[in-house]
């Protein structure tokens, strides 16, 4: 296997757009607003960015484009995490083997069943099956947890979309994944400067750096077309993890003809049982973290961009206007967290504890509209035709409509109390649609879910 991240590449970038020129980034961000993403070198140049007034037009842009290919929607999920038993030794997470304690556990299929349901009543549509790295965590167990998430009913509730973040797997394993209907595939590299990675990670399978920077390769071979790729920032520079990033999406893109699906941007929190967590070698600052979203959103503007609830809810409130587009709300990050039947101490700690019924809130209120929708998945709309909509920036097209449609289900089950602000809201972006007949449509949709019907999509 071929480490396609040429670390040389990246430093000798880095060195040369040191000083960037005023002329130089405007001539950058306005290319950036043709959609087409920029490559390395012009990304290194507005990371080299540091003038407020720059970084202003550059945080402007990043949101132009954002409303450009996505509209002003938010996609809302929840992390499922299965087990914390884990056979790597990894220096920043929680259940790592250092961090070994008593409360080690995998959720049997009645659990699973359970946090399910628990998610259902909340209101969530959409999963990310989340694992630590264990035999018994193996594909039998990931296909039939899948298949039991699909199968549990809450009233009119379901889970329609499963995204699965566990550890690599041989093309084999990841065609049976494929089977079970799963949406997209996601794994971080952590960090992608490969001898911080090897002091990070000390034994284990996840301490092969090259199998992990292949596996969404292999994912996609076994016909995984959606795949979600990302860093954990903080454990080296951020400048050189962006890079990295988008050397990885240029990677999939020649090979595969489509690039990654999300990029999830996750600082490193404090976990249980590690030091390195409490003092992150490279602490990104918030204003750090808003040049990553803003320069990913314009570097590669098709990409669902992932924030977790690792943040807290001021600054989620102020990278949901910098490119971010799909956000977790009420998460918790132990398996059993939601339904109370276990307590061990999670992977790390969140910041932002609200429930999913005060972020759609807080959403709406902002001008956001909160989406729970799946229908691209079940529409065939994935990989490569789903980035023919997404590059032109003809995806919202549906995505505003499913997005009311879904948004509307909500109310109806979760917030049928809800305030004459929203419905006002929800009528406003009804009014939005500019086509006639996708307006009608969404109208006549909206009015059936009045009825009792659930699960309507275009």
């Amino acid at each position: 296997m071929k480490n396609f991240i040429n670390e040389v590449n990246i430093f000798d970038i880095l060195k040369e757009t040191q000083t960037p020129s005023n002329q130089s980034v405007e001539t950058i961000i306005h290319k950036s607003l043709e959609l087409k993403g920029l490559n390395p070198a012009e990304a290194a140049l507005l990371l080299n960015c540091e003038d407020e007034v720059i970084l202003n037009r550059i945080f402007a842009t990043a949101r132009q484009i954002k409303g450009s290919i996505y509209g002003n929607r938010l996609v809302l999920f929840a992390p499922l995490y299965l087990s914390n038993r884990c056979i790597n030794r990894c220096l920043y997470c929680g259940f790592s083997q250092e961090s070994s304690n008593s409360n080690q556990h995998i959720l049997s299929k009645d659990e699973v069943r359970e946090e399910t349901k628990a998610l259902i009543a909340q209101g969530h549509k959409r999963l990310l099956l989340v694992s630590a790295e264990d035999q018994a965590a193996n594909i039998d167990y990931l296909k039939e947890v899948i298949k039991t998430v699909y199968e549990t009913k809450v009233g009119n509730g379901a889970i329609r979309r499963v995204n699965v973040n566990v550890a690599p797997m041989e093309v084999k394993d990841f065609k049976t994944l494929k089977s079970a209907c799963i949406g997209t595939y996601q794994l971080f590299q952590e960090t992608y400067h490969k001898s911080t990675y090897n002091k990070m990670h000390l034994s284990g399978p996840k301490s092969d750096y090259l199998k992990r920077l292949h596996a969404c390769d292999d994912a996609q071979t076994a016909g995984i077309d959606d795949v979600g790729i990302g860093a954990l920032f903080g454990l080296y520079d951020y400048k050189f993890e962006v890079l990295a990033i988008l050397l990885h999406a240029l990677h999939l893109e020649e090979r595969f003809g489509v690039g990654p699906h999300t990029i999830s941007i996750p600082r490193i929190e404090p976990a249980f049982g590690s030091e390195i967590s409490n003092h992150p070698p490279y602490q990104v600052s918030d204003r750090e973290l808003k040049k990553i979203v803003a320069i990913l959103r314009l570097a590669v503007p098709y990409t669902g961009i992932i924030l977790s609830t690792r943040e807290k809810e001021s600054l989620r409130n102020e990278l949901f206007h910098l490119g971010v587009s799909q956000i977790s709300a009420g998460s918790k990050t132990a398996p059993g967290g939601y339904s109370g039947s276990g307590n061990p101490p999670g992977q790390f700690n969140t910041s932002d504890n609200r429930s999913l019924t005060e972020v759609v809130e807080n959403l709406a209120t902002m001008g956001f509209l909160p989406s729970f929708c799946t229908s691209c998945y079940r529409s065939g709309r994935t990989g490569e035709k789903f980035m023919d909509l997404a590059k032109p920036g003809e995806i919202k097209k549906l995505c505003h409509p499913n997005a009311l449609l879904t948004f509307e289900e909500y109310l109806l089950d979760h917030m049928p109390k809800s305030s004459q602000k929203i419905k006002d809201f929800l009528s406003s972006e009804l009014h939005k649609i500019e086509d006639p007949h996708i307006r009608k449509t969404t109208s006549d949709y909206m009015e059936l879910l009045l009825q009792g019907k659930r699960d309507l999509y275009l």
